[in-house]
């Protein structure tokens, strides 16, 4: 049976995104090239990756010559959105504020990284107070 389609990245998509983010426009040569530092995958693999990307409204095409070239339609924080809105959706049943008590509560979290979290809630309520008047 085939494995349903994920809506969000999955890895290799991810990978190949990153180089997308990076040069902006690329072919499946210039992907190759960009991950080569990181486990290597065939050109078909990779072209065949690049047209399920084109699928999900990630990347569109167009035609130089006899190679197509790839550009990212969405951009790295769009995406993170995307994943961080189906995760809280899955895993804590569309709770932000589940969400945020479990990272807490159950990560690695510092003092430092603790403080820039008040700042930024901070921030986010003062910037709520100001749209609410």
């Amino acid at each position: 049976m085939a494995r349903k389609s994920s809506s969000t990245l999955t890895e290799a998509e991810s990978r190949i995104m990153d180089v997308l983010w990076y040069q902006k426009e690329v072919s499946v040569r210039d992907v190759m090239d960009g991950i080569s530092g990181e486990t290597k995958q065939a050109y078909n693999t990779i072209q065949t990756i690049l047209g399920i990307l084109k699928d999900k409204g990630y990347v569109e095409t167009r035609k130089q010559g006899r190679a197509f070239l790839y550009r990212p339609l969405i951009s790295r924080g769009e995406a993170r959105n995307q994943a961080l809105k189906k995760l809280i959706g899955n895993a804590f049943g569309g709770s932000s504020e589940a969400f945020a008590q479990h990272l807490l509560k159950q990560s690695d979290i510092d003092e430092g990284e603790i403080a820039a979290l008040e700042k930024v809630i901070e921030m986010a309520i003062q910037e709520k107070d100001i749209k609410d008047d």
